[in-house]
């Protein structure tokens, strides 16, 4: 079976996904040419990209295993891109088997490989919508029979909404997923930083013009403002390398100034 023989129905060879983008990062198998030229171009101005990708997804791990050990139990998982292992719920489950997870990404190539990999999986659920629409996802049978928002929830948007534009309301996004959660509510966010070098901002601003993979970095200012309503914890908002909890054991995956520069945080829901 060729590659292109292997992309499912709905998805579109010639256009560049973010997912799959990130998938080829880290090191994963189900990208196409398309995404692969978008990444290498990346990569020829900022060669450490793979190293911020893992870091990225070290710093959503981290995130998800201390609020699982907290007590948080109901997970939200907007974006999820292609699965990698350690994936969400095998990462909460780990602490406590009654956790619930819901993922959330609308491109059908994810959905299909939610759809295996979640099969005998009871307790966690894969939805094909877009999180830019927040009310299909907030009543989506799959959200409803999984989910009590009289209960806290981490909503987690760990490198989407950089994806979102501005005329998209990015804001508007979280604060309407903010809405209906119970205070002790965590949110998860990671985000493309406008501090990240020029040139490499250029590059893939180019390659990723007009298509889903296109990204807006935004100054540290505006991705603040998104956890309005939220109270930064541990760390604050920072570099995803550095993100940490003293608690915790630490390696860097990165030492020193990134050019592409992604920056995460945990925000806990004011009562």
């Amino acid at each position: 079976m060729t590659e292109l023989e292997r992309v499912p129905p709905g998805v579109d060879p010639t256009v560049p996904s973010s997912a799959r983008v990130y998938d080829y990062l880290l090191g994963g198998k189900d990208h196409v040419a398309v995404d692969r030229a978008v990444a290498e171009k990346l990569l020829a101005v900022a060669p450490e990209a793979r190293l911020v990708a893992r870091a990225n997804r070290r710093f959503q791990v981290e995130a998800v295993r201390h609020l699982a050990e907290q007590g948080m139990r109901q997970f939200i998982d907007l974006g999820t891109g292609i699965p990698t292992s350690p994936s969400i719920h095998e990462t909460v489950r780990a602490v406590s088997p009654a956790c619930r997870v819901i993922y959330v990404d609308h491109d059908p190539m994810v959905r299909l490989h939610a759809q295996v990999l979640l099969a005998d999986s009871p307790g966690v659920a894969s939805v094909q919508a877009d999180l830019r629409r927040p009310a299909d996802v907030l009543s989506d049978p799959h959200v409803t029979g999984l989910i009590d928002f009289d209960q806290p929830v981490c909503v987690l948007m760990v490198g989407v909404l950089h994806y979102v534009m501005d005329e998209e309301d990015p804001a508007g996004v979280v604060g309407a997923f903010r809405e209906p959660m119970a205070p002790g509510s965590y949110l998860v966010l990671t985000h493309a930083m406008a501090e990240s070098d020029p040139e490499a901002i250029a590059q893939l601003t180019m390659a990723t013009a007009g298509t889903p993979a296109q990204a807006r970095f935004r100054a540290r200012d505006e991705v603040l403002r998104l956890f309005d309503g939220f109270e930064l914890i541990g760390p604050g908002l920072v570099p995803v390398q550095d993100w940490h909890l003293d608690e915790e054991p630490h390696i860097p995956l990165l030492t020193g100034m990134s050019r592409i520069r992604i920056e995460g945080g945990v925000g806990r829901l004011r009562a």
